[in-house]
């Protein structure tokens, strides 16, 4: 039997190749496994998936955070190309070896219902789909991450665009943004032939299973045992007729609080008070120290953690050109370190993200203790409620007494942003979620982007019938060209929507006591995807749900809090 790497420096991992997996693989396949070598056989199994996945993650931020490194892009593609349907290939008779055997481990019993879920959808057909599905995804990221403005003679991303939309000024903000769309919209023949292309491989990809559409085939690759397409429908149903009212109403307010006819798109980040913009920041070490302190203030673990990950190099939260857009973490799971990318340009969103991302790779933190690496796989529903969750744990925290960035005054502008903004977001989450259901459900019309245009303006007057589009229906209708998730992480967006109530939840059970609160949450974080996806919302003191009764008390009282911080 081949021995394991031991060791394993940085720059040798990311020179592995095929052959130096291969041994190893063929090794635990060709063991016998029995009740007294399980647990070391699966031990060694975890290492070997920890590399490969490490080796991926690498290569993938190598390519996100310079979109124009053509090595970075080469060494990916090789991943793809030559590593990546190896492996696939590989895991998959392990865990064929393992489910046939009858054996399992402590705490093993939700990672063996995912593993049999995992293998009996897979099809070795289908692993050059997905290699050319990452490339599409790659394609994605260079046409999005090299679009640019000039503005006052600098060339500005469309990120850092976006600091316009919180101008004081009208003008500079319907001008900064008319500059931002219009610069998209040049993109807009590009991004409809790769979205066709991103169709038609994942209904090859779905008939190669035997499924009626993509959609099936996502809601089982994303294991979702515990709520189904209706569910969503019931869930978008729920915030049309508890959340969109309670948008409304603030939406009005903030109109006459402007001094507008109409809200545009490019009015509904802007600050309510008649002070300047929030500007927590003037550089992204400021960001970092101010992160750190809230961390601190919220548990003193989730500081070193946070400090741990600068310490070494792993926060890359910058924009610049030719860096993907959004935000991110990931996990090298070999060396058990997360990585968090960024894209902060100054304004309050960067701290929002950052609190978001640092509860991400809080998690990771906390699962890596497990033992065996199908145990560290979380429901993507409660991986969102670690991020968001820390998004509103951090909210009292936020004033410069306190180690945050603002003062008393500013922090109040800043918890009202959020909770405004959180409330929005179901809506939009809505209009995100029931897009991708309606393509998938017919993928003849949904490929056609002229009929995409058309649901996608559907949706927003659904949704978000306060915000006026006259003269910019162009703009209005491309908004799923906009929304990165549509295009390389199909369906992976409803999980937002969900989560957020649950931390909403965890929010309202720090005003009871916020000791136990935060205690129950780091606990829940710890159980990584050894219990089903409603115990850990129920570990975590939140309940799984998609009723309007529950959202409506989550609603209710953030659209308090917002009138008592703006009172």
């Amino acid at each position: 039997m081949p021995k394991l790497f031991d060791n394993l420096t940085t720059d040798a991992l990311i020179n592995l190749t095929w052959g130096d997996f291969e041994s190893h693989y063929e090794a635990l396949e060709n063991e016998v496994i029995s009740a007294l070598n399980i647990e070391e056989w699966m031990s060694r199994w975890t290492i070997l998936s920890d590399i490969q996945e490490e080796l991926y993650n690498r290569a993938y931020v190598a390519t996100s955070v310079n979109t124009a490194d053509k090595s970075a892009e080469a060494r990916f593609d090789a991943y793809m190309e030559k590593i990546y349907p190896n492996v696939m290939a590989a895991e998959q008779k392990l865990k064929q070896k393992l489910l046939a055997s009858g054996l399992s481990v402590e705490g093993f019993e939700i990672p063996l219902r995912n593993m049999q879920a995992e293998a009996d959808l897979f099809r070795e057909n289908n692993i050059p789909l997905r290699i050319e599905e990452e490339k599409l995804s790659n394609t994605f990221d260079k046409i999005t991450g090299a679009q640019s403005v000039d503005w006052a003679g600098e060339e500005k991303t469309v990120r850092q665009m976006e600091v316009l939309l919180r101008d004081k000024d009208a003008n500079t903000r319907l001008t900064g943004w008319k500059k931002m769309a219009e610069r998209q919209l040049e993109d807009r023949k590009a991004i409809n032939e790769l979205w066709a292309r991103f169709m038609e491989i994942r209904e090859k990809i779905a008939r190669n299973t035997g499924l009626d559409n993509f959609r099936d085939f996502r809601w089982r690759e994303l294991l979702r045992f515990d709520y189904s397409p209706e569910d969503c429908k019931s869930f978008h149903d729920a915030i049309e007729d508890t959340v969109v009212p309670i948008v409304n109403r603030l939406a009005e307010k903030r109109k006459q609080a402007l001094g507008l006819k109409t809200l545009r798109y490019c009015d509904i980040f802007v600050d309510l008070s008649d002070e300047e913009p929030l500007q927590p920041f003037s550089n992204v070490n400021q960001l970092k120290k101010g992160a750190l302190a809230i961390f601190n203030n919220v548990h003193p673990q989730f500081a070193a953690y946070f400090k741990k990950l600068d310490d070494e190099g792993l926060l890359d939260l910058e924009n610049r050109k030719n860096k993907a857009g959004g935000a991110y973490c990931t996990e090298y799971a070999y060396i058990r370190r997360p990585f968090i990318f960024g894209n902060a340009v100054g304004i309050h969103d960067d701290v929002q993200t950052v609190l978001h991302e640092g509860g991400h790779s809080f998690h990771s933190f906390e699962t890596f203790g497990l033992p065996y690496f199908q145990q560290r796989a979380v429901p993507i529903e409660f991986a969102e409620v670690a991020s968001m969750g820390m998004e509103f744990l951090a909210q009292r925290y936020l004033e410069k007494g306190k180690g945050g960035f603002y003062s008393s005054a500013e922090a109040a502008r800043a918890q009202s942003e959020h909770l405004e903004q959180s409330l929005m977001f179901w809506p939009y989450m809505a209009i995100v979620d029931a897009f991708q259901h309606w393509a998938y459900e017919n993928p003849h019309n949904g490929k056609n982007p002229d009929l995409c245009d058309a649901k996608w303006a559907e949706l927003e007057d659904r949704f978000r019938p306060f915000i006026d589009w006259d003269g910019y229906e162009d703009v209005k209708m491309t908004g799923w060209h906009r929304k990165p998730h549509i295009h390389q992480i199909p369906f992976y967006y409803v999980e937002y929507g969900l989560a957020q109530l649950g931390a909403a939840q965890i929010w309202k059970n720090t005003l009871v006591n916020e000791e136990k609160a935060v205690n129950a949450y780091r606990k829940a974080l710890s159980l990584g995807g050894t219990v089903s996806l409603p115990k850990l919302f129920e570990s975590a003191g939140a309940k799984f749900a998609f009723d309007a009764v529950t959202l409506k008390h989550a609603a209710d009282l953030m659209e308090k809090k917002i009138i008592d911080l703006r009172a």
